[in-house]
């Protein structure tokens, strides 16, 4: 019987003493894996990553204020893949101005390389971040 008053009370002190972490934390490694803020162009995957280059990257401002982002995409195997391209347009202090654009099937040739148009829905767009994923 003493034995398990030891082990209850044990677990209960375990138990408040893990309720009290005295306030709120700072994230830590906020720099780690956060590409989409700092580079025009993020690869998704490791199968992009091995697989595909976006060796040119053009945006434009229309008439009316709208950006327009052109990405040629290069497949760098040789076979043919499958890819998904979608594009992020953000404001100068890089939150999202809207909805991202869908992921839009692409579908490279072996060595081949394409162009890919998006078009933001508004003016408030400055920045921009393509992401490529593997085709699911």
């Amino acid at each position: 019987m003493k034995k398990l008053f030891t082990l209850t009370a044990l677990a209960a002190s375990l138990g408040l003493s893990a309720c009290q972490h005295g306030g709120a934390y700072k994230p830590k490694n906020t720099a780690v894996y956060n590409l989409e803020d700092s580079e025009p162009v993020v690869l998704m995957d490791r199968f992009v990553q091995r697989s595909v280059t976006a060796p040119g990257v053009k945006q434009m401002t229309l008439k009316d204020g709208r950006m327009r982002v052109i990405a040629n995409i290069r497949n760098r195997e040789s076979r043919r893949i499958q890819v998904q391209v979608s594009c992020v347009f953000k404001d100068e202090d890089g939150f999202p101005t809207g909805e991202p654009s869908n992921w839009r099937d692409l579908i490279l040739t072996e060595g081949a390389q394409e162009g890919i148009e998006f078009y933001s829905l508004n003016d408030k767009a400055r920045k921009f971040t393509v992401r490529i994923r593997q085709a699911h």
